[in-house]
Parts: C-alpha cells; sequence; structure tokens
C-alpha cells in the first residue's frame, strides 16, 4: 500500500505506557486519541469479560469520531484476584488495600486488545485478543508496602502496582507477557497488524 493511502494509526488511549511500548515495536500513532468511558465493572462480571468488553467499547467510540480511512487500536487492562476484579489505585488507601491483598499470592493480569478500522476504512479487519498473564508477589512486609506506596508508581494503575516500577523487586514470578501487564503485549499486538492489509509492520 503506498504511504501516501495508508490510513493513519489510531491510539486510543492516553496511556503514556501503551505509546512507549508501541515505540519499541516502531510504531507510532498519528492520533492519540483517548476514549472517555465509564470503565466501572458491571454487577458479578468477571475479569476477562470486563477487559474485552472495555476494549471493543473504546475501539468502537474513537472509531466512531474518525471520519478519514483509519486502524484504531484499544486495550484495556484488568487484575483480577480469582474471580474479583482489584480497582485502579487513585489514591494511596486504595493502593495499599490491593498490594496487601496480592501480598505472597498469585494473581491473573488480563489484557484484552482490539483493533478495529474506521467506517472510511471498510478493507480493514476487526481483530480482538486476550492475553493472560500469572503474576506472583513474594509475602510483602508492611515495611516492603509503605516504600512501595511512597515510591508513587502505583498511581492510576490496576492492582495498585507497576511491574516496570518499583514492584518488580518483590514479583517472584510472572508467567506469561510481561508487556501486556504493563499495558499491551506487544506480540499478539504485532501479530494484529500483520494481519491487517497493508505493510504495518516487518
Amino acid at each position: 500500500m503506498p504511504e501516501a493511502l495508508k490510513p493513519k494509526f489510531v491510539l486510543a488511549s492516553a496511556s503514556p505506557r501503551r505509546l512507549e511500548l508501541l515505540r519499541q515495536i516502531g510504531i507510532t500513532p498519528d492520533v492519540v486519541a483517548a476514549a472517555d468511558l465509564d470503565e466501572t465493572p458491571r454487577p458479578n462480571e468477571l475479569p476477562r469479560a470486563c477487559a474485552q468488553r472495555l476494549a471493543a467499547a473504546k475501539a468502537a467510540h474513537v472509531a466512531t469520531q474518525i471520519a478519514e480511512p483509519a486502524l484504531i487500536l484499544a486495550a484495556d487492562t484488568i487484575v483480577g484476584l480469582g474471580r474479583r476484579i482489584l480497582p485502579k489505585a487513585e489514591d494511596r488507601d486504595t493502593a495499599k488495600r490491593c498490594l496487601t491483598m496480592l501480598s505472597g499470592r498469585r494473581h491473573t493480569v488480563v489484557t484484552a486488545i482490539a483493533m478495529v478500522p474506521s467506517a472510511a476504512w471498510p478493507e480493514g479487519r476487526r481483530i480482538e485478543r486476550l492475553v493472560e498473564t500469572v503474576v506472583t508477589f513474594s509475602r510483602l512486609t508492611p515495611a516492603q508496602i509503605d516504600a512501595l506506596l511512597d515510591h508513587g508508581d502505583w498511581s492510576g494503575k490496576a492492582g495498585g502496582y507497576a511491574l516496570q516500577g518499583m514492584a518488580a523487586a518483590c514479583i517472584r514470578y510472572v508467567g506469561g507477557s510481561p508487556s501486556a501487564v504493563i499495558g499491551l503485549p506487544l506480540f499478539e499486538t504485532a501479530q494484529m497488524l500483520r494481519g491487517q492489509p497493508g505493510k504495518w509492520l516487518a
């Protein structure tokens, strides 16, 4: 596909982590357009279903705002402890509760990806993927929890921690995709791009 005719690539997220991850594989979005949606889980909604619903909704929402040919990528990351969805930590108390629950336990990070074409690019393909990663924290002492909270990189993070931050010193095991825990599974995203018409990625 000639570069002039190539649709724009739109990241439907304001997450600087997802932007950095895309750049890691040589992709820089033409447009960053956050989908301002209510991300509250529905009553009794399970982590996988919630992540899939929100990723698809974000992609669809941004796609309706793009009048030109474009490919929209959206993602949603959920930290699940059994059937329970842990919140995004917007304050210290929430982060502390999450870290206390995760201490010494195994949990699952579910990241859903949705890639949809805008209406002006009907040749594009709608593709969705779900990636699950198992993460195990060591048993955290009160001093370790306080140190993680003082560091501050928990803010806005699902489950109250950032794998790429200080919490890495307390995580004994990651089974699956580390980049998915950070916010975007790069292997799956690359495969989805290779599945689109045209040359998006080598």
